[in-house]
């Protein structure tokens, strides 16, 4: 039987559930320093109607972008539904980007309305000639209204015509656009994607019922809303029926975890490497029984994932050394995470294959997941009961896919892309003559579905020797080896060897260096001493015993400070823009191949 989207459109899918479950908890958010409040699906209803009709009644017409300039709030979602509930197409504008960048977006989209976090995120859309800018926090600027303003409109207009926004819905198809997605970029402009309703409707349906996700989960929501991680996540949320609390302060997340306590989080592998970090080096930093116990906890935990990953029965006396680890090891990491963790969900970015070894070891099992802008973010993921570590797990629903003669990933199906925003040639370019999207993924399909990526096509390395390396394989293996990595990047494009930048993890390292000759040392001064170059030298040693001659790492290079998204080497989503960090440290790089013939 064909797979089915019971749903015309994402307002259709949000009243589907308000109408199955009106007092269910939907939305929680943060009102106070520890206080909590939730919304029910009658609640969030009620208030993206009335921001839908004030919207109606402020011009909005089908298919009109309206940008929504935010962090991840409540008011996000709020916001995105009232858009999609009104007729129009949510733009969406990472509450970081720049000034010009933002000006760019919003204008290339067409957008004439601005929903914004408050009067400075506004001010960068300020030379745009907006016809309406609602602002959601602090007053309203000159000639701007708040969001609460706009919601008592159009409470207002409801009020005098009750099937105002009923009759809007109405008209609303699958292809009708959603969404238009800014891709970020590593050279050039943001290109804007064009996502539709029967893709988002796609998604929540194809990911319930795998058992990723489950009704009395409680899922905390804090990834970028803006990006299309978090936009598959608020779909799912709805056709399954989630509670979620959002809040998208990363400096608040541990905390968060601890006092939510979720059953369910997605993140990108930054975020789980980081918790590696801070676990392996506070339990093995002080040397002594502390480690040794924590060393063969995690041990046993490897052993009996192999065990299991196999397909073979973890034996008798590895059962009980893996339940005296739990109660010595598993269950205190597990309460670090708000001990109510039940799936962990990672995507936007390849996860090292030992992290997730082990999280598994730990009972803390992370469903990696693959998919892309161009695709509504959700196209394969790991389930329970079928997990494969070092895969990105079996295609969603009914998505055709195939690999190119380079094994090249090509994807089919209805959560594809309509197109690029006004670009045509590149829409075209971005097809096969048979409609398959070209991914620029390189991966492996076993005979079970399940697929392996193994380096994006454009980041693939050929060395003047003309032998191909997967910088991503290597990083990963790298930042699993050496847990006060924050971020390490391969260079050796057209070089005769591989060199790597590395940057140290600020907490981590501070950590190592506690209680020593260097406690208290700057960071700067810190990272690029001699002691913490050895400390990473002894790591890119273990590294080098792990690949082939070619690939082997003869430089590196510990950076003055890390790589971030306000520097521009890192996307929204924590992806490293290989092309900006090389121009931001060339002469980082010349120095490591420095004698080399023209740099060769």
């Amino acid at each position: 039987m064909a797979f089915q989207v019971p749903y015309q459109s994402i307002p259709d899918m949000f009243r589907q559930r308000v109408a199955a479950t009106p007092n269910g908890r939907a939305l929680g958010y943060p009102t106070g320093e520890g206080a909590v409040e939730w919304l029910t699906w009658r609640q969030v209803n009620e208030r993206a109607s009335a921001l839908a009709a004030g919207l109606v009644g402020l011009g909005v017409g089908l298919e009109d972008p309206v940008a929504i300039l935010a962090g991840t709030r409540v008011e996000w979602l709020i916001a995105d539904l009232g858009v999609l509930c009104a007729g129009g197409a949510t733009t969406t504008v990472y509450p970081t980007t720049t000034t010009d960048e933002a000006a760019y977006i919003i204008g290339d989209s067409g957008s004439r309305i601005l929903i914004a976090e408050n009067a400075a995120q506004a001010a960068k859309a300020a030379d745009l000639g907006l016809r309406h800018v609602i602002v959601i926090d602090g007053p309203a600027p000159e000639g701007a209204i708040t969001m609460t303003e706009l919601e008592q409109r159009g409470a207002g207009a409801l009020a005098a015509d009750p099937e105002l926004v009923d009759r809007v819905v109405a008209r609303l198809n699958p292809e009708h656009l959603a969404t238009l997605i800014y891709t970020s970029g590593t050279t050039g402009r943001p290109k804007g994607v064009e996502l539709l309703h029967g893709g988002w409707c796609w998604q929540g349906a194809a990911q319930g019922g795998l058992g990723v996700l489950e009704s009395n989960d409680l899922q905390l929501l804090w990834l970028p809303m803006s990006h299309s991680f978090g936009k598959t996540l608020m779909c799912s949320m709805i056709h399954v029926g989630v509670p979620t609390y959002v809040d998208g302060r990363v400096d608040k997340l541990v905390e968060n975890l601890r006092a939510v306590k979720p059953s369910l989080m997605c993140a990108a592998p930054r975020v789980f490497e980081k918790v590696y970090n801070t676990v392996v080096t506070t339990a093995t930093g002080g040397g002594g029984a502390k480690a040794r116990i924590f060393t063969w906890a995690v041990s046993v935990g490897r052993r009996a994932v192999a065990a299991e990953q196999a397909g073979r029965s973890v034996p008798a006396l590895l059962a009980a050394q893996r339940r005296l680890a739990d109660r010595l090891v598993y269950a205190k990491l597990r309460e670090r995470l708000g001990g109510n963790i039940r799936v962990l969900v990672s995507g936007a970015a390849p996860l090292s294959q030992d992290i997730a070894e082990f999280f598994a070891a730990v009972g803390l099992p992370i469903m990696e997941g693959y998919g892309m802008t161009e695709s509504s973010a959700g196209n394969f993921v790991n389930r329970p009961g079928a997990f494969r570590i070092g895969t990105v797990g079996q295609a969603l629903g009914d998505l055709e896919v195939r690999l190119d003669t380079d094994g090249e990933i090509l994807l089919r199906g209805m959560p594809v892309m309509r197109g690029y925003h006004n670009l045509p040639a590149e829409t075209a370019a971005a097809f096969t003559g048979d409609g398959f999207l070209r991914t620029g993924d390189i991966g492996e399909l076993d005979a079970d579905g399940f697929l392996r990526i193994t380096d994006r096509k454009k980041d693939l390395i050929k060395t003047s020797g003309g032998k191909y390396v997967a910088p991503s394989h290597i990083e990963g293996l790298f930042k699993a080896l050496c847990p006060y990595t924050s971020q390490a990047m391969v260079i050796g494009q057209a070089r005769n060897f591989c060199t790597m930048l590395v940057t140290v993890d600020p907490d981590a390292i501070a950590g190592w260096a506690a209680g020593g000759p260097l406690d208290g040392t700057p960071y700067p001064d810190l990272v690029t001493s001699a002691e913490v170059r050895e400390l990473v030298q002894g790591y890119v040693d273990q590294l080098n015993e792990k690949l082939n001659r070619w690939e082997s790492i003869k430089k590196f290079a510990v950076l003055p400070r890390d790589l971030s998204i306000e520097d521009g080497e890192l996307t929204p989503s924590l992806k490293v823009k290989r092309r900006v960090v090389e121009t931001s440290f060339a002469p980082q790089i010349d120095e490591l191949y420095a004698g080399t013939v023209a740099g060769r």
